[in-house]
């Protein structure tokens, strides 16, 4: 029988071989002991790619449920089988749609932003109310490759430039946020931590 370690091997094979983007290893280590340290049990996932951060989450704890909402079809499958192979069916639930048309009932422990950088702002102002008292947004990717915070005009894609840009206004947008308090760590490619400042 392939065990859990063989299996997440087998998915981080597949995303490097179709070139699919999931969480840098120092990334995913850093949000799956968040997870188990804050005794984290319910997971909002925006962008499921193929169900990796979605599964390495579920397995820190028999009792965590996730939702994950993914908008590419191809991904959105290949998640399903992927997630089949653990059997967390139970505890995983994939949503194919573009999350901003999703209305989420119910509250999350956690909401994790893994999908079109460009859109992160969007993504809290729409599921913000859906984050519990004291609960974390984590967003992934707040360096982007570095671009985030290279001069501009180094920068030859207009399309890399304007997603580098995005990025910095949602820095500037969490850190303006008096009800929150970000923390940007310098793991994988950049991670935010937000945590809901309920004192205030």
């Amino acid at each position: 029988m392939v065990n859990n370690s063989e299996l997440l091997k087998q998915i981080e094979e597949y995303a490097s071989e179709k070139k699919v983007p999931i969480m840098q290893k120092e990334g995913i280590n850093y949000l799956t002991t968040y997870v188990k340290d804050n005794e984290v049990k319910t997971i909002l996932e925006i962008g499921t790619a193929i169900g990796y951060s979605a599964i390495c989450m579920a397995l820190v704890d028999p009792k965590i449920k996730v939702v994950s909402i993914e908008r590419d079809e191809e991904r959105y499958l290949e998640a399903i089988n992927n997630v089949k192979k653990f059997g967390l069916e139970n505890r995983i639930s994939l949503l194919f749609n573009d999350a901003l048309n999703v209305e989420m009932e119910g509250k999350f422990d956690l909401i994790f932003f893994d999908a079109a950088k460009a859109q992160n702002i969007n993504f809290f102002t729409h599921f913000e109310k859906n984050l519990k008292k004291g609960g974390t947004i984590i967003t992934d990717n707040i360096y982007f490759h570095g671009y985030t915070f290279m001069d501009e005009d180094k920068i030859e894609s207009k399309n890399i430039r304007g997603i580098a840009r995005k990025i910095k206004d949602y820095i500037k947008f969490l850190e303006d946020k008096n009800d929150y308090i970000t923390d940007i760590k310098n793991i994988g490619d950049g991670i935010a931590v937000t945590k809901r400042n309920d004192v205030l």
